[in-house]
């Protein structure tokens, strides 16, 4: 008896010792837990601000967005507010029933996922609630297996239970919703929706926010592009749970479960979208670090871009704007995560107009180019380059490509490359069509996109500096060179600089009415040697008196040469400079010619001096970055400074005028067939064309009162060319696309421009400019040397 009692007193021992000493090690285990000495622990500070990658928008003046940043997670925020309810109830009815009645430990979630186990029974759902799922999701999982993975399910406890003590209920299921990632590059609910619908959630139907709900359980195994009867199948269980709890009744269930899945697949990476040269450039700009001379070449350009970086770095505040200022933190904003706003000066309607024009017009030539280029003797380079030189130039750009850069890496010799390079093979190359598998070798297809031309376009109001248009170069899949503002591609800007030169005879007293001798004029240059300027095209009037109106009009180097000796190219340097024109300008004395390269962004600023009277703005493309809360971070405004008089300015666009009148961009007022699709004006606009040596480059800038906008157009190599000054000229390859643009700008009400307009003369404006530009000259044979059809 008394070994019994002695036996019972050991065994109440035991029991009662491993009952204490059980709940000393789970206080003690999730004492060790909750501090973090085993394994990571979120602080506070991280509960209360959890790391989300946000994805920064880029959003133009009338409020669309044009695109977005990020790397890794394409996210954008909602507040629980704005949530479709749909979205919510879902939730709440498949993953935690039970969620307003707990505090982030469902303990019947729990026991039925228990009986589920002992009985085998799967179907029996999941214990984690949508605040332990949240915790998952913050704070990821180590490991899936072994010891790991029940120390991180018990840290998931109490992850949950802080954050159910630090965030509202309905700010935890926002959280999660932002949080969750629908695969295909969808981060967060708002993505999803976009991606899978085309639409913003808070326009989801039912059964749309019924199957993104679905996904939630597995996005992999629920993907709708890929398994359509699998997510059809896991929406209807969705909307089965929300009418068992009561969220929709019965003819509301029986009448969705029927619907499609309606999936409209549209994701952002897979397209380029609208504007991609602007985003690009933005991207790199505010993404800038500072100038490192160790980082650039030793090249005159590299010297020339180390020295227009340097300039941006210290005088644009949008330059390197993410590593010019600091978080509260300390950190520098992170153009990829940090959910940045950055509200351009784009508008939307207008960046499309000047896509449209630039393709346009593009259409409308290539054909006629590319018979041209096919027949010469080294397609697609022009005959006035040697066999050799082709070759060469050849060569670079295979030598450029990615097919040659991974080839190399490989291992492969030289002429193993080239092999490669001339067998045929079926290669993804873009029309205008989209991308297309052709059978060519991959020599062909470079000289195929060689022989493609490009524009680019810009389009500024010259009172504020805000860019309303860019368009970088033809479709993003045919080149990425972005001709407004590249500083490794600029061209030059041929006869479209002979404004400046006759800016400083308005400035020296000339009037536009001056008569001047249309003879061949000789100037010293500063080695000493002659140089002669003579005309393009042979005239009636050469030899004869014509005013400066007349000469700046038809473009002709004569009138300019004299010009030019009245002054020199020194004062010409000057004055361009003072206009905007930071690039490299040569003192030469056929500097009047264009031989400067010049981009297009500082020649339409340059330009803008004349329609705002004689005041330079500096073009800005951003006007304020605002952080994820809607902050303002930043605001731009533009430098301005005058450079030349109000008078000048006014007696320029009279010259200006009169050039797009009577002159060489006369092709505007044409109200006749094949021109009506981007001429026949009534306003009069202030423009001049310009036309490079071989018509490797054809340009136009002109504007009215409240829009200045310019075209460059040509292609990525200058040894590729049209032969003819017909096809080849500034008034046939780019005018077209600025006529283009402001034809669909007008035809837009909601954009308030008009065509009627006037341009203001100054106070006090005495000089007369009612001159006959050549006494035998009428307004019926008036020449058009630079727009032969």
């Amino acid at each position: 008896m008394e070994t019994e009692k002695t036996n019972f007193k050991i065994y109440l021992k035991i029991f009662w010792g491993t009952i204490v000493a059980t709940i000393i090690f789970t206080i003690v285990f999730f004492w060790l837990i909750a501090y973090g000495k085993i394994g990571l622990m979120p602080t506070f500070e991280e509960l209360e601000n959890p790391k989300n990658l946000i994805a920064s928008e880029i959003i133009t003046s009338d409020n669309q967005l044009l695109g977005k940043y990020y790397k890794s997670e394409n996210r954008t925020l909602v507040e629980f507010e704005s949530l479709n309810k749909h979205l919510v109830n879902a939730l709440i009815a498949t993953e935690d029933e039970r969620y307003y009645s707990h505090s982030g430990i469902d303990l019947r979630g729990l026991f039925r996922v228990v009986k589920g186990v002992v009985t085998n029974n799967t179907n029996q759902g999941g214990g984690s609630t949508i605040s332990q799922q949240l915790a998952k999701l913050l704070f990821p999982r180590e490991s899936n297996s072994g010891i790991k993975l029940v120390v991180r399910k018990f840290r998931e406890w109490i992850i949950a239970v802080k954050l159910e003590r630090s965030y509202t209920k309905e700010e935890i299921i926002a959280m999660y919703l932002n949080k969750f990632e629908f695969i295909n590059n969808a981060f967060g609910i708002e993505v999803a929706s976009q991606t899978y619908f085309n639409v913003p959630q808070d326009s989801l139907k039912m059964h749309q926010a019924a199957m993104l709900i679905g996904m939630l359980k597995n996005p992999g195994l629920y993907n709708p592009v890929r398994f359509k009867d699998r997510s059809l199948t896991r929406r209807n269980v969705v909307l089965s749970q929300m009418k068992k709890n009561y969220y929709i009744n019965r003819e509301e269930y029986d009448s969705t479960t029927t619907k499609p899945l309606e999936v409209n697949f549209n994701r952002s990476a897979l397209k380029k979208g609208i504007a991609p040269y602007f985003r690009k450039y933005l991207e790199r700009t505010i993404i800038s670090s500072k100038p490192d001379r160790t980082k650039y070449g030793n090249s005159d350009r590299s010297k020339q871009k180390f020295l227009e970086d340097s300039v941006a770095w210290h005088t644009d505040p949008l330059y390197g704007w993410c590593n010019k200022n600091l978080k509260p933190d300390g950190e520098p904003f992170d153009l990829y995560k940090d959910g940045l706003k950055i509200y351009t000066t784009l508008n939307y309607s207008m960046q499309e107009y000047a896509e449209n024009a630039v393709e346009f017009n593009l259409k409308r030539i290539q054909p006629s180019f590319t018979r041209e280029v096919d027949a010469k003797k080294n397609p697609p380079f022009s005959n006035d380059i040697s066999d050799e030189d082709a070759k060469r130039l050849l060569r670079n750009e295979v030598f450029k490509s990615h097919r040659y850069k991974q080839l190399k890496k490989k291992g492969l010799s030289q002429e193993r490359i080239m092999k490669v390079f001339e067998t045929p093979d079926t290669i993804l190359i873009y029309t205008w069509d989209g991308y297309k598998d052709t059978l060519m070798a991959p020599i062909d297809s470079i000289r195929y996109y060689l022989k493609n031309l490009s524009s680019s376009f810009m389009a500024m109001d010259p009172n504020t500096g805000a860019v309303k248009a860019w368009v970088g170069g033809a479709s993003y899949g045919f080149t990425e060179i972005d001709m407004v503002r590249s500083s490794t591609y600029k061209r030059q800007v041929g006869s479209t600089c002979k404004p400046f030169l006759y800016t400083l005879a308005m400035q020296n007293g000339m009037s536009p009415c001056k008569m001047v001798p249309n003879v061949e004029h000789t100037l010293i240059n500063p080695d000493g040697t002659p140089y002669t300027a003579k005309n393009s095209n042979p005239s009636e009037y050469d030899g004869q008196m014509v005013t400066l109106k007349w000469g700046l009009a038809h473009s002709v180097n004569q009138i300019s040469a004299w010009v030019m000796k009245q002054h020199s190219p020194a004062l010409m340097k000057d004055l361009m400079q003072k206009l905007g024109i930071y690039s490299e300008i040569p003192e030469v004395n056929s500097l009047f010619l264009g031989p400067a390269e010049i981009t297009l962004y500082e020649m339409i600023a340059a330009y803008a001096v004349y329609a705002n009277k004689g005041v330079y703005t500096t073009p800005i493309i951003v006007s304020r970055i605002e952080d994820k809360n809607g902050n303002v971070l930043a605001r731009f405004t533009p430098r301005r400074h005058d450079a030349i008089d109000e008078k000048t300015a006014y007696l320029m666009t009279y010259l200006l005028q009169n050039v797009v009148k009577t002159g060489s961009g006369r092709r505007l007022t044409y109200n006749f067939e094949p021109f009506t699709e981007y001429a026949g004006f009534e306003g009069s606009f202030a423009g001049k064309t310009g036309t490079t040596q071989n018509q490797s480059d054809g340009w136009f800038v002109g504007y009215s009162p409240e829009l200045v906008a310019g075209v460059w157009t040509g292609a990525n190599l200058r040894s590729i060319h049209f032969e003819d000054l017909g096809r080849g000229s500034g008034s046939n390859m780019a005018l077209p696309v600025f006529g283009r643009f402001f034809k669909q700008v007008f035809a837009d009400s909601t954009l308030n421009y008009t065509q009627d307009f006037e341009f203001e003369k100054p106070e006090n404006f005495n000089i007369d400019l009612n001159c006959n530009d050549h006494p035998s000259e009428t307004e019926e044979n008036i020449p058009v040397f630079d727009d032969i059809w």
